[in-house]
């Protein structure tokens, strides 16, 4: 059946809303922005001109490239018109046939701007030189030059860096879409998926993630993005995990975790954003990134687990199935954390049953049953 214009409108509402309120998007930006900063502290990004233009979107790079190579022509032109101007060179100024000229057939603006770019571009077509006449012309095409060349590696170090930053390797880096919370050996577990689209390995990686929700301490004082840090793991540890397949990830729920108050109930109730981190050095390049994602209350599954999605041909080739990886399928689980650890004093319903106090014992007469 169609969705009305209003459902769709409705959904699409609430994912805007979703997206807002997040800290940290799905794809790992950071919503966040910052007000009342001091003028002079906006001159630090002037200083670190470097890493401003490394992290300035591409459109203003291209923009930038363009206009700092136009204007360098263009003042350069001026000054060769100056210096031509300067020397009599000008048609209008109507030079004698015996005159020598400080720039060889640079006589109007045009004819400047032109070799000001054919001296910064080292192309020269020939016809356009330099002669002994003017030392300064002599100096200023030196400085021309160093300084075409400054603007050259300038511009091919912003191009390269942005090309091999590490957060492009970070794309090829994916989340499940959901959390899910089901058992695992023994103990309930808060699990997410985590896969490399490459064959090539990320190099020491660490999973780690932090809860941040808005808290009131003993004092009175509400603590906005409060952190407290989640542990994640993998069956060999947390530490250096061997990315090479797809890997589940996942959190123990004991007493110490800050899901263990949470219900299955209560939990789309609650207000925190989960956001988990993986850092690792990427094997072809050798630098280090970051991925991150986060995951909200209504992106985590009570009672659901991962379907498997690697396997093992008869010719003894292991197969990663990503179409399954972020399927989930329903599985018996426990109301609480508390119902799962037997905990006593937190339970929906009693796992010892209720004593009924006006329940009375009597005996009962059986007949006598004659057997056929």
């Amino acid at each position: 059946m169609t969705r009305s214009l209003r459902e769709v409108v409705k959904e699409y509402m609430s994912e805007r809303r979703v997206r807002k309120y997040r800290l940290v998007t799905r794809d790992g930006r950071c919503n966040i922005e910052f007000g009342n900063v001091m003028h002079r502290n906006r001159f630090a990004y002037i200083l670190d001109i470097w890493t401003t233009f490394v992290e300035t979107r591409w459109r203003f790079v291209i923009l930038h490239f363009v206009a700092s190579f136009t204007m360098s022509w263009f003042i350069f032109g001026l000054i060769w018109y100056w210096i031509a101007r300067d020397h009599g060179d000008l048609k209008w100024q109507n030079p004698p046939s015996n005159h020598t000229a400080c720039v060889y057939s640079v006589n109007s603006l045009t004819y400047a701007f032109l070799f000001s770019l054919e001296t910064q571009t080292t192309i020269g077509y020939g016809n356009v030189y330099v002669t002994d006449v003017c030392p300064g012309a002599v100096a200023l095409i030196i400085i021309q030059s160093l300084l075409g060349a400054i603007i050259n590696c300038f511009w091919v170090g912003v191009v390269m860096t942005k090309i091999a930053l590490p957060k492009k390797r970070a794309k090829t880096i994916t989340f499940s879409d959901s959390a899910v919370i089901c058992p695992k050996k023994g103990t309930l577990c808060l699990q997410i998926r985590l896969a490399n689209l490459r064959k090539t390995l990320m190099i020491g990686s660490q999973i780690y993630g932090k809860l941040l929700r808005t808290t009131i301490t003993p004092e009175g004082e509400t603590i906005i993005l409060d952190q407290v840090s989640i542990d994640f793991m993998v069956d060999a540890g947390k530490d250096n995990l061997f990315f090479v397949c797809p890997l589940t990830l996942y959190h123990v729920i004991d007493k110490s975790s800050p899901f263990f108050d949470m219900a299955v109930d209560t939990l789309h109730q609650q207000e925190f954003e989960l956001v988990v981190f993986l850092d690792g050095t990427a094997e072809s390049t050798s630098s280090t990134c970051q991925v991150r994602t986060s995951y909200i209350p209504q992106e985590i599954m009570w009672g659901y687990d991962f379907l498997p999605i690697i396997s093992r041909s008869k010719e003894g080739k292991y197969r990663v199935d990503f179409s399954n990886f972020a399927k989930v399928v329903p599985v018996p689980t426990a109301h609480c954390a508390y119902c799962y650890h037997n905990e006593a004093g937190h339970h929906h319903h009693s796992i010892n049953g209720i004593d009924n106090q006006g329940f009375e014992v009597i005996d009962i007469e059986m007949p006598n049953v004659t057997k056929m």
